[in-house]
């Protein structure tokens, strides 16, 4: 885009919305989408806009059975907007945009730009020349233009980030859609994420969360098996990173020295989210999931033994094709045996494009929701029982913008716990701001949060507060119609079970 270009564009201050679907993979590309979009002039529009914006960008999913409908369905509701706001400009990018290409133009003809999971960074440029040109603009890139993280970035967040190690993955899961879309695993220079992660922490970020689609996969391009527990390692000798997350691993390549690593590095939080899937051996193999429920049990054996207050939770899939009673049962077993602090259970539906969609055996309807109330049941109890252990425990809460809906008539505020868990805790005080860090002592359990009904223990002030006021500051002196730095996602955790495995991480 030119200068003069760049100039007009500041000068009428166009506005944009970026709406993500999908897994964590598209809350981070959305991240650099708009960090682009602001580098070229534009605003992000205001909270609850809904579609009143200059441009609007659609980040897609594709692996949800009907993925393609809600995509459609939005943009027509987008269509008579578009007509009567003459410049009005439509992208889609995303996982299914890589799918479907030309079909979204012939589908929905007033979208101007469609783009894929390759080339997130020629959304500008596609979005200047589709106005000059006055008609539809499609690229789609056939593998990786350049690393997402080196793009500019609109981070959610003042306090916590994500941080990609790789994009990619290198495995053929047959419910997973991913490696077609995404493409194979490429990971990232150690020291282009250790360097963005410092730059981080100097604005004032304490927690980071490393991002992969098979996250503990990292170093396979360089044949280095433990190059994700060096990472580890490096990072807990970064000064004034507080905390440090990951996800999604793959039990394939959770060895012995990544839960050393966890356990050893004090800054690496007691957490573990490890998509298991399913409890049978036999819908393991038909998955083409490269272990079975010996192997992953016998990894939460030995990660509770190093860290036995670690919070372990997991993705589950019920009624994949096949899946008989039997089949479920183990899945009930291992989901006892593991005792998850927390289960994405979601029940099998066809991913176009994938294996399993073809395959002999696809379950009823009916007998997947029966079987999908049972798990859920019964996880929902693991998880209540887990959380009354931390009844009486004191734990440092970092807290969180936006976490807890009724923390304004409670006059709570909410945090996460080292271990991820979510925690509301009385107000004290002392003004505290997202990022400090209040001590407090557990006096309730539900079983999606703990309650902290005293009055706080302690109160730590930190740099990540003051990144976090200093942004909020600058936001509110901005002209109306200029969101900037509120953040929205607090720390970075497994998305609402809706979401979480939607881009087949793990």
């Amino acid at each position: 885009m030119s200068s003069g270009n760049r100039s007009e564009a500041v000068d009428v201050q166009k506005s944009y919305e970026v709406r993500t679907y999908g897994c964590q993979m598209n809350v981070h590309d959305s991240e650099r989408l708009s960090g682009l979009l602001e580098g070229a002039g534009y605003v992000r529009a205001p909270e609850g806009s809904d579609g009143d914006a200059d441009v609007v960008v659609f980040n897609t999913c594709a692996v949800r059975e009907n993925a393609d409908n809600k995509l459609y369905g939005n943009l027509g509701r987008l269509a008579p907007m578009k007509t009567k706001r003459p410049g009005m400009q439509i992208a889609v990018g995303g996982c299914l945009a890589q799918k479907d290409r030309d079909t979204i133009v012939k589908r929905a003809p007033w979208v101007d730009v469609v783009f894929g999971t390759h080339n997130i960074g020629k959304l500008p440029v596609l979005l200047e020349r589709a106005r000059i040109q006055e008609e539809a603009q499609i690229e789609i890139a056939e593998s990786l233009e350049a690393f997402p993280s080196t793009l500019p970035t609109r981070r959610e967040s003042a306090y916590a980030a994500w941080v990609s190690i790789s994009v990619g993955c290198n495995n053929t899961c047959t419910f997973c859609i991913v490696p077609a879309l995404r493409g194979k695993e490429k990971d990232r220079r150690t020291g282009d994420i250790l360097a963005e992660i410092e730059a981080l922490v100097a604005e004032g970020v304490s927690e980071i969360t490393l991002l992969g689609q098979n996250v503990n996969a990292y170093g396979s391009d360089i044949g280095d098996r433990e190059a994700f527990s060096k990472l580890l390692r490096a990072c807990g000798k970064i000064e004034g990173l507080e905390r440090v997350r990951f996800t999604s691993p793959h039990p394939r390549d959770f060895t012995d020295d990544v839960i050393a690593a966890m356990a050893e590095t004090p800054n690496v939080m007691p957490q573990l989210h490890m998509p298991m899937q399913s409890g049978s051996d036999t819908i393991l193999k038909a998955m083409r999931r490269s272990y079975r429920q010996e192997r992953f049990l016998g990894i939460i054996e030995k990660v509770r033994a190093a860290m036995p207050d670690a919070a372990i939770s997991t993705d589950i899939i019920v009624g994949f094709p096949g899946e008989t009673e039997e089949d479920f049962e183990q899945t009930m077993h291992a989901v006892r045996e593991a005792r998850f602090a927390n289960a994405f259970t979601f029940q099998y539906s066809k991913r176009p494009g994938t294996p399993a969609a073809d395959m002999d055996g696809q379950i009823p309807k009916e007998v997947v929701q029966e079987r999908y109330m049972r798990l859920s049941a019964l996880q929902e109890q693991i998880s209540w029982d887990e959380n009354k252990k931390q009844v009486g425990r004191t734990l440092d809460v970092m807290v969180a913008e936006g976490e807890g809906r009724k923390d304004g008539a409670t006059q709570r505020l909410s945090g996460r716990a080292p271990d991820n868990r979510l925690v509301h805790f009385t107000q004290p005080e002392q003004p505290v701001r997202p990022g400090d860090v209040v001590t407090v002592e557990i006096t309730y359990a539900a079983p999606h949060h703990l309650l902290a009904e005293g009055t706080p223990l302690a109160v730590r002030s930190t740099r990540a507060g003051d990144a976090w006021e200093k942004r909020t500051t600058e936001a509110a002196a901005k002209p109306a119609g200029v969101m900037l730095g509120l953040p929205g996602i607090g720390a970075p955790d497994p998305l609402p079970a809706a979401t979480a495995p939607a881009c087949g991480i793990g």
